[in-house]
């Protein structure tokens, strides 16, 4: 469960019902304009109310079988009071701990039914618990929400408030192990004055978790928990008439409670104080801070774009002044954060190692006051406007989540009591003017900020838990209320899109599926190349030069490669596995055209000139020092040429080896360019509305063409055997001083062959650790508080298999996690094998969640990718079920136990030395100190 500091706008989930965008014809030579884009995107939806006052709104969508369950509580970490900090989230953490009627962890119930996209989160502002799931479980999810909205306390134990107090103190240590993870903390304890409702994080403090009281708690529910505080969004297939008898007869008999009024937090007055932290940072950062209105005030989408135009677009004016033509930072960005009652605006720079930071501080100021004195141009707030409703129209699809159109709907009833207020946000976007950003800024942002710097350094002890401060067996236990659970429906089978294909005059292997429920193209240009194609002497060469592909190609500079994608609302990324690099290409399908045609350059016609491989040069170094003070960037870099020997293809040096890409030059770049992203070296997968004939005559204009460099071979990668699994453990230990938390990992090559039927064994980790309900993570989280979450998972890369556990436990129970980690994997391996229970689950969650895993475009173009390189067929993912239903729990433990072997793990513990090492010594393996790669 997460805990955001910023409680994003969350526009990028909103919905239409139908897109009338200009044909792709018309759009070969125009884009879409910004007025005909915002006013197609719409949710309809209808609302209801209960009597005891519980606010339901229901939309329908019925692309997929499923359902959109999503409930907003209208309490957050603002609503605390002094000295309970941190209760909204501790409480949230209590709501998936069982009910009166569901006593066990609510995702046990959530598996059976076969519910995705589920979770809950706390903000400063409000508790919300989503989930997806198949139509036939409607019935069941309601209930179990309702079940723990009106029935909960006779279910809370003090033994439960102990354990998840324990997981939540965890949760806030992995926060805050990370480099810079303490400045939020400074940001609002000095940006907002004691006794203002926006002082404190959503984490809240050591001391007042330890503190909490099973009183506390049961206060907590009944104060906040009524269904009259409460939104309840119904998004999928469903509609009103149909939600409106289910949710009566599940939540109509809850008894209203109090309701949440919200402060009403003004925007402090400025201090100007200037703080300076040191931490494993590699480079000084500078973050200036202002607070600002919340998100009803009629400037904060004036404050929003005008953040988008000086430093949250690719072609910011802080990032083309200060990391493209000046060279004086890293990294750049700026943005506004509007939470209900006030907001944050944040503008912060990564100083480029060896620049003087009052150089960048100078250098911000001028920015600063240039922009606010000339305001942005209308071509700019155009373009931002554009990604925000490019966003939004990328992300239809989804009907729940974290962005979905459930959000959408929730958020604005709770905070504007409009179902349909993220519509009139775009339509204040499209309607900005920069005269508006110019008084906004003036307004509020020439007053001092905040001023934090971020110095290298060590950083100052931290502030650790006491435990068990709060008293015990405060307050009463209610009786259970007995409540018939419904039964589930017939679940519908997965409605897998057909798969077609066409080969380009070249000999490029197109794969296409068809999706109409959003006039969106996604898209995926992949090389066999990835970071496997690195020589062992040149890690990170990869890495750099798709980076540098959208740093000027043709006859365009990396500037106006930026700004034409936001023009049309397109995005251009790049990424890598092992085996492929990709170049993605997300476009509204009424610009497909000129997306194409920048996607056409950037791929075939690189420039990589010697200034922007400097730059980028820089930027991936800084990359480095920074994963090398970072725990889990340290295990990144250490652990791979463990397990598959130094010059093995697989042996990732995490980003990159510092001294090879120091010495990387432009040869080194095309060369990388011309032997691997090449047409001869790729296919293309395409998810579109468009039928695949359009697609294949566009994407011909494009690539049809594309030659291979001449007199230049393909590139080869040299695999060779890894070396035998150790016959007993090593441990490897990493020191990170004052490190509150330590990153335990075990990890072994196994001898499993990725292209053959490996579900039973895919089945078995996911007992042993594939997911929240594992063996590994019911004992380290849920049994006894060490950890936040724990995972061990197989890597199916197309030349080999690891296995890989990875556990971030409290500094004090280091020693502790690695047995018990030792203990269950060998328990799992030999006496204690699959139960009847897990066999069930695993069954039923793998069958049951196809609907939803597929619902987004997205998933679709990441299964083709999958199947293309595993060598499996185009409707494999049809076949799941019935081989899934076909599981046993001997052919589970069988696959399981000939795939990982208990005492073949290489362990590597990264955490402070001097507490771990002690704690390791005692347990008998060999322990080697060793530095950071």
């Amino acid at each position: 469960m997460r805990h955001p500091v910023r409680l994003s706008l969350l526009l990028g989930s909103a919905s239409l019902a139908a897109l009338a965008l200009p044909s792709l014809a018309a759009a070969q030579s125009t884009t879409a304009p910004l007025p005909a884009l915002v006013s197609e995107v719409r949710i309809p939806n209808q609302m209801f109310k209960l009597q005891n006052g519980l606010t339901v709104v229901v939309h329908e969508d019925r692309k997929a079988p499923v359902v959109a369950v999503s409930v907003w509580y209208n309490v957050g970490s603002k609503d605390e009071p002094q000295g309970k900090t941190g209760f909204a989230h501790l409480f949230e953490h209590l709501m998936f701990n069982g009910s009166e009627n569901l006593p066990d962890d609510y995702f046990k119930y959530t598996t059976e039914i076969g519910a995705t996209d589920l979770n809950g989160t706390t903000s400063f502002d409000r508790t919300n618990y989503f989930q997806t799931v198949p139509k036939a479980a409607l019935e069941r999810a309601l209930f179990m929400e309702s079940d723990r909205m009106g029935y909960l306390l006779g279910a809370v134990t003090q033994q439960k408030l102990d354990n998840q107090r324990g997981v939540v103190q965890n949760e806030k240590r992995q926060g805050d192990n990370r480099p810079g993870g303490l400045i939020q903390y400074e940001i609002f304890g000095n940006l907002f004055p004691a006794g203002h409702p926006y002082h404190h994080t959503p984490i809240g403090s050591m001391a007042d978790l330890d503190a909490a009281s099973l009183a506390d708690v049961q206060a907590w529910f009944r104060d906040n928990y009524g269904p009259n505080n409460a939104v309840l969004v119904l998004a999928g297939d469903i509609n009103a008439a149909e939600a409106r008898p289910l949710v009566q007869k599940y939540f109509g008999a809850i008894k209203r409670g109090p309701v949440n009024v919200p402060a009403m937090a003004a925007v402090p007055p400025a201090n100007g104080k200037t703080i300076v932290m040191k931490d494993r940072v590699p480079a000084t950062t500078l973050t200036r801070t202002w607070a600002i209105p919340g998100m009803l005030d009629k400037q904060t989408p004036a404050l929003e774009l005008g953040g988008s135009v000086l430093g949250g677009l690719a072609s910011s004016r802080l990032d083309n002044a200060l990391v493209r033509n000046e060279k004086l930072a890293v990294s750049v960005s700026a943005s506004a954060s509007p939470q209900h009652r006030v907001g944050l605006f944040s503008v912060q720079a990564t100083v480029k190692p060896g620049v003087d930071p009052a150089q960048v501080e100078k250098r911000l100021d001028e920015l600063m006051a240039d922009f606010i004195a000339k305001g942005p141009t209308r071509e700019e707030l155009k373009r931002a406007a554009t990604q925000e409703v490019a966003g939004t129209i990328k992300g239809l699809e989804q009907v729940g989540g974290f962005g979905g159109k459930a959000v959408a709907l929730a958020q604005g009833q709770l905070y504007a009591g409009d179902s349909n207020w993220y519509k009139k946000q775009l339509e204040e976007y499209a309607r900005v003017t920069p005269a508006q950003v110019q008084a906004a800024f003036r307004q509020y942002l020439t007053r001092p900020p905040l001023k934090i710097r971020l110095e290298p350094g060590e950083r100052p002890a931290y502030q650790e838990a006491k435990g068990g401060t709060a008293p015990k067996n405060v307050g009463t236990v209610p009786t259970p209320t007995k409540r018939a659970i419904p039964p589930v429906g017939e679940f519908a089978a997965l409605d897998f899109p057909t798969i077609e294909r066409a080969t380009l005059s070249n000999g490029i292997k197109v794969t296409y599926a068809q999706r109409k429920a959003v006039p969106v193209t996604t898209m995926a240009l992949a090389f066999d190349a990835g970071q496997a194609a690195d020589a062992p002497n040149q890690r990170g060469l990869q890495g750099m030069t798709l980076g540098l592909l959208e740093e000027g190609a043709g006859n365009l500079t990396s500037q106006q490669i930026a700004e034409r994608q936001e023009e049309l609302g397109a995005e251009i990324g790049t990424g890598s596995s092992l085996d492929r690099s990709t170049v993605t290409l997300s476009a509204l399908s009424a610009n497909l055209a000129p997306s194409l045609d920048l996607l056409e350059t950037v791929v075939e016609q690189p420039a990589f000139a010697p200034a922007e491989l400097e730059r980028v040069r820089t930027q991936a170094l800084t990359g480095i020092a920074q994963q090398q003070r970072d725990p889990n960037g340290i295990v990144t870099r250490v652990v791979p040429s463990l397990i598959w020997g130094a010059n093995h293809p697989y042996a990732v040096v995490g980003s990159g080896d510092a001294a090879a890409v120091k010495g990387f030059t432009r040869a080194d770049v095309v060369g990388f360019q011309q032997k691997w992203l090449r047409p001869d070296n790729m296919e293309i997968f395409v998810v579109s509305n468009l039928p695949l004939s359009q697609l294949t005559q566009q994407l011909e204009q494009r690539f049809g063409n594309w030659a291979a460099p001449a007199g230049i071979a393909k590139g080869v990668k040299n695999f060779t055997a890894p070396p035998p699994r150790p016959a007993s453990p090593t441990v490897y230990l990493v020191n990170v001083p004052n490190a509150p938390q330590s990153v335990v990992v075990a990890a072994q090559v196994t001898p499993l062959d990725p292209r053959g039927d490996v579900i039973a064994t895919q089945a078995g980790s996911e007992v042993l650790g594939g997911n929240f309900l594992s063996r590994i993570n019911m004992d380290l989280r849920e049994a006894k508080g060490w950890s936040y979450g724990v995972n061990g998972n197989f890597s199916l890369n197309r030349n080999g298999v690891p296995y890989t556990i990875a556990a971030p436990v409290q500094a004090d129970r280091t020693g502790d996690s690695l047995v018990a980690l030792n203990a269950q994997v060998s328990d799992m391996l030999s006496a204690k094998g699959v139960t009847d229970e897990e066999l069930a689950r695993v069954i039923s969650n793998n069958v049951n969640t196809l609907p939803g895993r597929f619902e987004t475009s997205t998933a679709v173009l990441n299964a083709m990718l999958s199947n293309s390189l595993l060598g499996r067929p185009d409707d494999y993912q049809k076949q799941l079920a019935v081989r899934y239903r076909a599981l046993s729990k001997a052919g589970i433990d069988g696959s399981l136990r000939q795939a990982i072997d208990p005492k073949g793990f290489t362990w590597v513990v990264v955490g402070d030395a001097a507490k771990v090492k002690p704690q390791l010594d005692k347990i008998g393996y060999p322990v080697q100190v060793i530095e950071p790669k």
